[in-house]
């Protein structure tokens, strides 16, 4: 249960298409992103926003109660007592609220987006009422890009056609129409309201204000039954909302069938993570976070171990694997799909090699589970990975190739390649060229996981690993550098305290760095950087180190990684802490409950069932960035499911099995 002024606190009703319904506990949309129907043209990008939300107000024998509220330029909220009404809110299984109206009676408001097809369902119920109620409800409408913002204009077609209970508005051509299914009846006053004013947009340095167009008002009679308006986006999976019958029975099977879905899932977090599993052509992928991420490589890879493969979701895990391992060019998988008709972005350095250490823990998990894996898809992915590791040998964009001590050096001036990627016009924050300390983590396990399908890798790995353990140790400062042949100039090393060091000892398959160094590590790392909700990206006492991620777009970026903190990086921080401390139930319990549950906890404070991006890296630790991420939950789960429920060592298994060699992975073609 939220606070009702709480416009800081933000739902999320996804449709398993890359589209959306989202918004505040207090019902103020704080973010041009904040929509009820926002669809994805092109799954799961194209994204455009239809129906922004809806002044709503009821009408009885006390008088009459707006219970919506809208915020316009400048800094006025309007009506600026309405969240006084809500008397409480739930955010499970779909978000609900309890409004208490001045005559004592509670009107029930529930909101929730069917999985499948481009929809949203809104309904009221008005409970211990003392006579008769009518609910009016105006909808604002946009059709436009989800990064933008909608200005007043003379094309908006503000006409509907309306056919018993459907409604049908074609704003613009070239885009869907919002569709609408009512028992309510329809009265047509269009209006265009003006200056929509979004404070999170503000606070990033962006512009905030809009206008959206009214074309009128729907009535509902709540004396006699519950309102229902259900909108859907025409030619996107309309068919079921709109094929059951009147708008009540449609309403009501839809939320049986909903609620029966969602009731499948064990627990929240497993329900949270099923709202980044979406579509993409006759596949699907990972989409990076919510609001404005679509699917990124390195994201999806990180995360899937998570919200996949430690949920049991084996099936779809492996559906995404196949969908990407098409896209391999010269060892490089994209790191983005552009939103609209572009060629996929490839430049990242090791979206490539989470691939690679993904497909390792698919594979071990079906062996661990007794289950057989399809010759064919077996063989798709492992003609990916060895493509990956042939590219990168043989050298591939972006100055990526195996060096002469079998590391990996990547990085050209003006290019950011690691998850440390900002850049500001041609200022590259973090480049980190040379080799970089956690591509080479996952480069050594890449290698090793490579050999376990052809044997020629095994020695690669070997001297990888051996020149990562004679090149990388700080002796001065007991951890890792963060970089060495900076600039790819031999012996000069980047020394600033980061926690990329940490994947040399957790969070990866094999442990690259073993012993007294690894605890070393692991203890700097936990007294210079680590954070109750993540781990700082550089050491509070480094010039360069910033606390908070305010400000606007240079702002921001310019401090992106330099000190902010990062919820996915524990999962690493959390299995490397095990596998120094060892692997026991007591020290188990012990992670658990010191290093993982402040961020557990955290889940009900920003994003409400899911993890944020980053958080400030000092006290109070306020979340920034994206709301709801991917990669943050996804570790959660990992560690959760996995690491400290026992069972990483499915993940970790040191052989994927028999039969597994190249010359049998290429055998029946």
């Amino acid at each position: 249960m939220r606070s009702p002024w709480d416009d800081r606190a933000e739902w999320l009703e996804t449709d398993g298409l890359g589209g959306f319904a989202s918004g505040t506990v207090s019902g103020a949309r704080t973010r041009r992103y904040h929509a009820l129907l926002l669809t994805a043209l092109s799954p799961p990008t194209r994204r455009f926003v239809l129906v922004n939300g809806f002044d709503a107000w009821v009408e009885t024998a006390s008088g009459t109660t707006m219970f919506t509220v809208q915020r316009y330029a400048p800094d006025v909220l309007a009506p600026d007592h309405s969240a006084r009404h809500i008397e409480y809110f739930e955010p499970e299984p779909w978000p609900r609220w309890v409004f208490r109206l001045p005559d004592g009676s509670r009107l029930i408001e529930e909101l929730f987006v069917r999985h499948g097809s481009s929809n949203v369902v809104l309904q009221w119920t008005h409970e211990g009422a003392h006579g008769p109620a009518r609910l009016f409800v105006r909808p604002f409408l946009s059709a436009r890009d989800y990064h933008s913002l909608h200005r007043e204009n003379g094309s908006f077609r503000f006409s509907p056609q309306v056919q018993g209970e459907r409604i049908t508005w074609r704003p613009y051509d070239g885009l869907p129409a919002i569709l609408a299914l009512t028992n309510g009846r329809y009265r047509h006053e269009p209006h265009w309201y003006r200056n929509f004013e979004y404070d999170r947009e503000r606070e990033r340095g962006l512009d905030y204000t809009e206008d959206l167009a009214a074309p009128g008002v729907i009535e509902f009679d709540l004396s006699r039954r519950r309102a229902v308006l259900i909108f859907a986006a025409e030619g996107h999976g309309e068919h079921e909302v709109f094929s059951l019958g009147t708008a009540v029975e449609s309403a009501v099977r839809l939320r049986e069938l909903e609620k029966e879905r969602r009731m499948r899932f064990p627990s929240r977090l497993h329900r949270a993570a099923d709202a980044y599993v979406v579509r993409r052509g006759t596949g699907k992928t990972i989409v990076a976070g919510y609001p404005w991420f679509t699917d990124w490589g390195r994201d999806a890879f990180i995360a899937l171990r998570g919200l996949c493969l430690a949920t049991g979701r084996t099936g779809d895990a492996r559906d995404i694997l196949l969908s990407w391992c098409d896209h391999v060019s010269e060892g490089m998988l994209p790191n983005r799909f552009p939103d609209a008709g572009e060629h996929p972005e490839y430049n990242s350095v090791d979206a490539s090699l989470w691939y690679i250490v993904a497909v390792h823990d698919w594979l071990n998990g079906a062996a661990a589970r007794g289950e057989t894996v399809r010759p064919a898809d077996r063989n798709r992915l492992a003609d990916a990975v060895l493509a990956i590791l042939e590219g990168y040998a043989r050298g591939t964009r972006f100055g990526i190739q195996m060096a002469a001590d079998a590391l990996l050096a990547c990085g050209q001036p003006g290019t950011q390649l690691t998850w440390m990627d900002a850049k500001i016009g041609d200022w590259v924050v973090t480049p980190r060229v040379g080799k970089p300390v956690e591509v080479q983590a996952l480069w050594i396990n890449a290698l090793r996981i490579g050999s376990e399908f052809d044997p020629k890798w095994r020695s690669r790995y070997e001297a990888a690993r051996g020149s990562f353990l004679a090149r990388f140790w700080n002796d001065g400062a007991g951890c890792l550098y963060d970089v060495v042949d900076v600039d790819h100039k031999p012996g000069e090393n980047d020394g600033r305290i980061r926690p990329n060091q940490i994947f040399a000892v957790g969070g990866l398959p094999y442990a690259v760095l073993e012993g007294e160094r690894a605890a070393r590590v692991v203890y700097l790392v936990e007294q210079r950087l680590w954070t109750p909700l993540g781990l700082r990206t550089l050491a509070p006492d480094e010039p360069e180190y910033v606390a908070h991620y305010v400000g606007g777009p240079q702002q921001r970026d310019a401090v992106y990684h330099q000190g902010p903190a990062w919820p996915w990086l524990l999962g690493a921080f959390v299995e490397a802490w095990l596998r120094v401390k060892g692997d026991t139930p007591d020290r188990r319990r012990e992670a658990r409950e010191r290093l993982l549950r402040p961020l557990l906890d955290h889940i009900d404070h920003s994003g409400l069932g899911h993890l944020p991006e980053l958080v400030d890296a000092a006290p109070p630790w306020t979340p920034r960035g994206c709301p709801f991420q991917a990669w943050s939950l996804g570790e959660v789960l990992r560690l959760e499911q996995r690491v400290l429920a026992g069972s990483a060592a499915e993940s970790a298994a040191p052989a994927i099995g028999a039969g597994m060699q190249r010359e049998s992975v290429t055998a029946g073609r």
